[in-house]
Formats: structure tokens, C-alpha cells, sequence
């Protein structure tokens, strides 16, 4: 009898549900998983416990992370909200699809992942903020714009057992302002600050108002894993996070092409498929999530039709591809090149063109400043507390008042080692025996620029075009109910 017990106890441990979903029963070849897109606004992807940062509480995302796999070779194609939402969705680079400005639109023709998916059979909703445009470009079900209202996602999870659903939760938070969280968390004079951040009180205490929002985006994160645990979901539920672009401290990464605005906290998982504590440094890319998506969902990427011309074949594909093969572990690498772009011009708060361009290798990243005489100035940045304290300091302070004025003006050329300048502090374009790799990534920026019909300058200045027409009522509003200052504003 005792060895019967054993034994039985033996079976149940294998098959009961263990914490880390490896033991998860694969799904059968011809399910179609649901799937949920959790997306933050404006976080930095180190402002994360599980990407190293000690300071910052996030228990839920750091466990969805150990849960599943982290690509940890995620990048964006954009350094602000609208355009990297518009490549996300569908799986084209900006100037491509038009959505290159912020506060943008893609052409009525285009198709989202909204529109593949449900031609795939599934149901499609989106909670939370949208910051895209036409509505027929992304015909999702709007569950709810407001994210208080997050109890609409068990609704929808629960809504038809027989049919997969596909949502996006897109958090407001950590966007600035910063007035939400559990601010009660953070002391300001015990946080460790990150090396670009010039430490004074002003800069403290905004560090720790953006964290207490990290924390309560973990909270909303953790609500929406309960709903689907709730459910009886989780284990045909694949389940992706992503931190958007940096934060808008100075040097945080918003409107910047450097690491810290373009590379991507991303995990996903997915019970039964993709094995817990898993990791890839497959270089990818937003425009390769719906691909990636089409495929799951049991469709050809490769035949999808994006509505918009001028894919790299010619035809009417997308720009990314399909990296199913990396998350089954089959492939270890992806792209070669990840490609980047940042324009100024219809950003609230503004001044002068500084349309910026970026490639990126596993190693090296080139950053062409196209109209580098000119004076980068965005509200955001430079009109906002924290920048102004920096200001004051840099008076008495000559190497804080280097790093103020390169935030305004930087050379025409940026050639950056990331294996041994993470930070990308010590600049290396037009030193000898970097000539090379400068030529090499500058020819790879060169054609990407061709491909997507980019001309630079002349693109930048054509930006406005590629914004709705509602846009200046709505500035008009914000400014009207104070939600945007007379010079500027927050995006």
C-alpha cells in the first residue's frame, strides 16, 4: 500500500499544473491559441525588475517573463507612441505605411493585424488607448478606451468558448504626467539612479512618480492573467508583453534613437509550446509580430496583402516576417539588421526639423542626424521640469552642461560598439579603424531607405500630411481644458 501511495503520488506531481507552465499540455495542430497583446506606454525596457532594475516592483511582468521566453533582441522601428503602434498592428515600417510622424495615420487601404486575424476566424478587441488612425484601417471591437475600465477584458475573454479571441490591453501608463501607482513604494532618496540621469532632488522625485506608475501597470498586468486564469484560459492563451519606446526623462529614450528609445522589453508566453525560463537574442523587430501572428493563427504570411505597395519583393506583403520558427526553438537567429526612425516634425511642442535614422547590428548601430545644424527641441524634453533643474545645475557643472547641450544638438554621424559602450556614450564615426563597419551599415541604411521610399529631410517636411485632419481640433481641445500647454505638450 505504501508503494501504491508513492506511486500515486509520483503521477500526480508529474501531472498536475507546476508554477512555470512547462507541463502544460501542447495544444492539438489545428487549435488556434487566443492570444492577448499587453502593451505599456513610454517605459524604458530596463525599468523592469526582471530586466534588472532592483528599484522597481513589478512582480506580475517579472513573472509572466519567467513564465515563458525573453527576446531579448526586441527593438522598435519608432521612438514615439502613434508610429510604433501603427508598424506594430501592421507589420509595416513607418514611411512605408505613412504613419512616420506621431499623431499619424496610415493610408484607408491598409490591412492590420485586426483584419488577418479575423479573416483567421477570430474575434478582435482592443482596451485602452489607441493613438491610430483611419478606424477602417483597425476594425477591432472597442471594448473600452478607458483602462480603469479593465474588468471589460473578462467580458471579452469569456464571451464565446468556441471562438479564439484576439485583444490588445494598451496601458496609459507610464506615460507622463505621472499621478498614478503606489507612490507609498518609492522613496526618492533611496532610489540607485541609472547612469544617464544626472542626480538632483527634482529628478528623484520624478523618478519615483514614473516608477509608481511601472507598478501600477504590474497591476493592471496582473489583473488580466487572474481573468484569464479565471476563465480556464491560461493554457491555450499566448500571452506577449511589450514596453514601447523610453521614458521621457531626459536621455530616457522617448524621441531618440538610441538603445534606451528603440529596444524592447519583450516576453511571451505560450503553455505547452514555448518552455518556461526560455530566452532568444534573435534580433527582431515590431513589424515581425504580425506575421509571427498570421502564422499561428494557421494563415501564410508570406500570401497576406497589407493593402499598401512596395514590400521588399515589390508586391504588397509586409515589411517583417515570421519569427514562429525562433519561439519553437527551431531558428537562434532572426535579422541580420534592425532599422529605425525618428521624425520631429508634428510632435507637440517642436521646433525645428531633426529627422533622425538608425541601423543596428548585433554589435553596432549607425545614427544619421539628417538636419543636425538645426536645434532638437521637443516640449516634452526640454520644456519639462527635470531638464530645466539639469539646466540650472549645468551652471556650475561642466560636464552635466556637455550632456545639456548634446541633448539639443548632436553630430551628423553616430557610430556606436554596444558590446562595449551599452550606453552609447563614446561616439566612433570618422575614426580609421571603424571605417569599415561605418561604410557597411551606412550602405544597409542607405538601401533600407530606398526600399521604404524614404528621402530624408524632404520626407521629414512632409510630415503634417500624414496626420488626420481632426488633429488640430483636438490640439485646439487639449489646449482649451489645459491638458496641453500654449508651447507644447506631452507626446
Amino acid at each position: 500500500m505504501k508503494r501504491y501511495r508513492l506511486l500515486l503520488l509520483t503521477v500526480l506531481v508529474v501531472v498536475l499544473p507546476q508554477p512555470g507552465w512547462t507541463q502544460s499540455v501542447a495544444p492539438s495542430s489545428d487549435s488556434k491559441p487566443n492570444i492577448l497583446i499587453i502593451l505599456a506606454d513610454d517605459l524604458h525596457w530596463r525599468d523592469l525588475g526582471t530586466t534588472g532594475n532592483p528599484d522597481v516592483y513589478s512582480p506580475n511582468i517579472d513573472q509572466l517573463a519567467r513564465d515563458g521566453m525573453r527576446l531579448n533582441g526586441f527593438f522598435a522601428s519608432s521612438s514615439v507612441c502613434s508610429p510604433l503602434r501603427h508598424a506594430l498592428y501592421t507589420g509595416l515600417y513607418p514611411v512605408r505605411s505613412g504613419a512616420y510622424p506621431n499623431h499619424t495615420m496610415v493610408d484607408p487601404e491598409t490591412r492590420s493585424v485586426f483584419h488577418h486575424l479575423k479573416d483567421l476566424g477570430y474575434r478582435v478587441g482592443l482596451l485602452g488607448k489607441t493613438h491610430i488612425s483611419p478606424a477602417v484601417a483597425f476594425p477591432f471591437e472597442n471594448i473600452s478606451s478607458r483602462t480603469a475600465e479593465i474588468d471589460e477584458a473578462a467580458a471579452f475573454f469569456n464571451r464565446d468558448e468556441q471562438q479564439p479571441w484576439f485583444m490588445v490591453f494598451a496601458s496609459n501608463e507610464p506615460h507622463a504626467p505621472w499621478r498614478s501607482g503606489p507612490r507609498e513604494r518609492y522613496d526618492a532618496n533611496q532610489l540607485t539612479l541609472p547612469s544617464w540621469l544626472h542626480d538632483n532632488q527634482v529628478t528623484r522625485n520624478a523618478l519615483a512618480d514614473y516608477y509608481a506608475e511601472i507598478s501600477g501597470l504590474d497591476e493592471q498586468v496582473g489583473r488580466l492573467l487572474q481573468f484569464i486564469e479565471a476563465a480556464g484560459q491560461a493554457s491555450r492563451t499566448m500571452v506577449w508583453f511589450f514596453s514601447e519606446q523610453g521614458s521621457q526623462l531626459p536621455y530616457g529614450g522617448k524621441w531618440s534613437l538610441y538603445d534606451n528609445g528603440i529596444r524592447v522589453a519583450g516576453f511571451v508566453r505560450w503553455p505547452g509550446r514555448i518552455p518556461s525560463g526560455s530566452s532568444t537574442n534573435a534580433m527582431l523587430q515590431y513589424i515581425d509580430v504580425v506575421p509571427t501572428l498570421v502564422e499561428i493563427a494557421g494563415g501564410n504570411p508570406q500570401e497576406s496583402d497589407t493593402g499598401s505597395t512596395g514590400a521588399p519583393d515589390g508586391k504588397r506583403g509586409f515589411d517583417g516576417r515570421s519569427f514562429l520558427p525562433v519561439l519553437q526553438g527551431d531558428r537562434s537567429a532572426h535579422r541580420q539588421y534592425v532599422f529605425a526612425q525618428h521624425t520631429t516634425v508634428g510632435v507637440f511642442g517642436y521646433r525645428e526639423p531633426y529627422p533622425s535614422r538608425a541601423v543596428r547590428d548585433d554589435r553596432y548601430k549607425l545614427i544619421r542626424n539628417l538636419a543636425f545644424e538645426n536645434e532638437f527641441w521637443i516640449n516634452g524634453i526640454h520644456g519639462h521640469a527635470v531638464y530645466k533643474s539639469w539646466q540650472e545645475d549645468a551652471e556650475k557643472d561642466p560636464g552635466l552642461a556637455r550632456r545639456v547641450k548634446f541633448l539639443s544638438h548632436r553630430p551628423e554621424v553616430e557610430l556606436y560598439d554596444l558590446e562595449n559602450d551599452p550606453f552609447e556614450q563614446n561616439n566612433l564615426a570618422g575614426q580609421t579603424e571603424y571605417r569599415k563597419i561605418e561604410s557597411r551599415l551606412g550602405k544597409e541604411l542607405d538601401s533600407w531607405m530606398q526600399q521604404q521610399g524614404d528621402l530624408g529631410l524632404e520626407t521629414e517636411l512632409k510630415a503634417k500630411s500624414r496626420q488626420p485632419p481632426s488633429l488640430k481640433k483636438e490640439i485646439e481641445q487639449k489646449r482649451r481644458t489645459g491638458k496641453l500647454p500654449p508651447a507644447g505638450g506631452l507626446e
